[in-house]
């Protein structure tokens, strides 16, 4: 029957593809229609109105509240040295002392000379009531003995100088002399930092300046101490506006008691401009498409894509201005699988407030 039937290639390469293509197609067909069918499982999270910081944001350098380069005030040997590096010292302590022996040597001259002229004064007092001596020498010999009692003040004064002192309560840094060294007036000896504030001086733009004011708080951060922050207040604000930059510049105080900061550390700072009670969401509900947002509101376990107007941002998490009302439930996990109508399974529903 089939003898004289004959097949030509052209046929056998049609019946191939027909082949092929039912193959590569319709088992995906039916793969597809099996998951359609089978809800996404997601996670959501509830959009609730909550406080949203505004911050200003900048970068500031620490400053000691005081600063000094100790010093001497006159040339002088290295007598003794009363202080080690680091040292916590007070007000008025004496840190180094000069060779003062010529000074030492002056003052006992001066000393028994006083005490000679005491000696004439005297006498010639004696003299004076007996108007045996003038009222001119009774004043002469007067003046001598105040002349003597002021150049022992002025001798005392500069075997002070020879003493140096703290000037203010604060912490030392490292000490650049040793005994028997010659210093003279500007040589360093050491510093001394009042480490129990901090100031912090950071700019910020021109835009910002009414929201800022004398006495506002402000947070710091460092690198040194990652998670930790520190908390301060506006001391004051810059009287000009940089013409270049448009920015004008803040300085705050920092607590320090602990001296964990130290000045030339870099902090940054946050400044709360304003505190909104609004809705947020996190970033990660977000879906972007073109130049517009989107999320996936679910409801009745079907999600609905949503176009939500964001506002201000944060790390992490973003305003939602509008688009959204309190309640609505959002997927936050799983939102890539999704699309307009498509069935969901929440893995979370018991984490969500009624």
């Amino acid at each position: 029957m089939f003898k004289g039937l004959k097949f030509s290639p052209l046929l056998v390469a049609v019946i191939l593809c027909v082949g092929l293509v039912a193959y590569l197609y319709l088992p995906k067909d039916v793969s597809q229609q099996s998951r359609q069918s089978n809800p996404t499982l997601v996670r959501v999270h509830q959009a609730v109105e909550e406080e949203f910081e505004v911050v200003v944001e900048g970068l500031g350098t620490g400053k000691a509240n005081e600063s000094v380069l100790i010093t001497t005030q006159t040339s002088d040997i290295v007598q003794n040295i009363l202080f080690d590096d680091g040292d916590r010292v007070k007000a008025g302590q004496v840190l180094l002392t000069l060779i003062d022996l010529e000074e030492k040597a002056r003052l006992a001259a001066l000393d028994v000379d006083l005490q000679e002229a005491n000696r004439q004064l005297k006498r010639v007092a004696n003299l004076a009531k007996k108007n045996a001596a003038s009222e001119q020498l009774l004043d002469e010999q007067q003046a001598k003995v105040n002349a003597l009692i002021a150049e022992m003040n002025v001798l005392k004064t500069q075997m002070l100088a020879l003493q140096v002192r703290a000037p203010f309560e604060g912490v030392l840094g490292l000490r650049q002399v040793s005994v028997g060294a010659l210093v003279r007036p500007g040589d360093a000896i050491t510093t001394l930092d009042d480490l129990s504030t901090l100031k912090v001086d950071f700019n910020i733009a021109e835009v910002h300046l009414p929201s800022v004011a004398i006495g506002q708080n402000i947070r710091a951060t460092s690198i040194a101490y990652p998670g930790e922050t520190f908390t301060g207040q506006i001391l004051s604000i810059g009287s000009r506006v940089d013409a270049a930059t448009r920015a004008i510049q803040i300085r705050a105080n920092i607590n320090n008691d602990d001296f964990k900061l130290r000045p030339g550390m870099l902090l940054q700072i946050n400044l709360q401009k304003k505190l909104l009670n609004t809705l947020v969401l996190p970033e990660a509900t977000l879906v972007p498409i073109e130049d517009k947002q989107f999320v996936f509101v679910v409801r009745d376990q079907a999600v609905t894509r949503t176009q939500v107007k964001i506002g201000l941002r944060k790390p992490g998490i973003v305003q939602i201005v509008s688009g959204l009302k309190e309640g609505d439930l959002v997927v936050v996990e799983g939102a890539l699988k999704l699309r307009d109508g498509s069935k969901v399974k929440v893995l979370n529903a018991d984490e969500i407030k009624e």
